[in-house]
């Protein structure tokens, strides 16, 4: 998602929740995203995860930015939308179940996003994930 504030664009940025990513910051911002469920056509995959994450409903038109693939082997498709989102409203973050402390056998559930901030190119680049910085420069580019 992005805005335009007096002509600049923002864009809307996650940071993961839970006690792994709690004190880190730079390189671990990411878009919102997710797994498709068999057989999702990928444009609804990014819808709800979208939605799922943040408690916002993207909204059309939608502009597809591509893919990148991760060293791991993982695929990210993204698209972008214009959107709104105050930050005094919050976010609405789905939980997700992990073993907390790692090797105990206990599972706390945690929020799968625990803040999401509009950012300028400059500190978007610096705070999202290395492989999904791309993202921002194919729509840079596509409107300059």
């Amino acid at each position: 998602m992005y805005r335009l504030q007096k002509k600049v664009p923002e864009f809307f940025l996650v940071h993961p929740g839970g006690p792994f990513y709690k004190n880190k910051n730079e390189g671990v911002w990411s878009l919102p995203k997710g797994l498709p469920e068999p057989d999702e056509d990928l444009l609804i995959t990014a819808q709800r995860e979208f939605e799922e994450e943040t408690g916002i409903t993207p909204t059309p038109p939608y502009m597809p930015l591509g893919s990148v693939t991760y060293k791991s082997g993982k695929v990210i498709h993204a698209w972008a939308f214009a959107g709104k989102w105050d930050p005094a409203q919050g976010l609405v973050s789905n939980e997700i179940p992990i073993e907390w402390p790692p090797r105990t056998g206990k599972i706390v559930h945690i929020p799968e996003v625990d803040r999401a901030a509009w950012m300028k190119f400059d500190e978007a680049m610096k705070l999202i994930h290395p492989h999904q910085g791309v993202f921002i420069e194919r729509w840079m580019r596509l409107h300059t």
